[in-house]
């Protein structure tokens, strides 16, 4: 086995399990004693790398946590870039410029992973194929959205805030 397998496979799984659990009971003080919050971490830890089953699990988990969180940061970062400086400005324009944000994010993302081009197969394809269904409720989708949202704009004309 080589160091970067070893490393991998045994060391950065035990101390990931061995950390959180020893985290989660200095937290919690369910057993009121670090020396004995040290012990059972540790045990917990060293049965998951002798364990093939659940260290597998954890092995093919950590990258999609850290993607998950780095694609978190990008979209917090973008968030902030674009509501976090914006003083005396309205709200609406605060949530637009998230909403952009978000979708910027998002698109970013199924770019990056290659479900772009899945996305874009469903919408092509014969007349009675699987690209029409999809096309014909993305359509009902968008109508719906923009019925609510003259709705919901309705409500809010005319109104004028109370001077008091």
């Amino acid at each position: 086995m080589a160091f970067a397998e070893f490393l991998t496979e045994m060391i950065l799984p035990f101390l990931l399990v061995f950390v959180v659990i020893f985290a989660i009971l200095q937290r919690s003080k369910i057993l009121e004693n670090a020396q004995v919050d040290a012990m059972v971490s540790l045990v917990v830890g060293l049965l998951l790398i002798g364990l093939p089953g659940p260290r597998d699990i954890i092995i093919n988990i950590m990258p999609w946590l850290a993607v998950g969180v780095a694609v978190m940061l990008v979209f917090f970062i973008l968030y902030g870039f674009a509501a976090g400086d914006i003083s005396g400005s309205s709200k609406w324009m605060k949530i637009t410029f998230g909403i952009l944000a978000g979708l910027f994010t998002i698109g970013i993302v199924l770019y990056v992973t290659g479900l772009w081009e899945t996305i874009v197969g469903w919408f092509s394809g014969d007349v009675f194929s699987e690209g029409l269904w999809m096309s014909i409720v993305v359509v009902i989708l968008v109508v719906v959205a923009m019925v609510f949202a003259v709705n919901g704009s309705k409500g809010s004309e005319g109104t004028t805030p109370a001077v008091g």
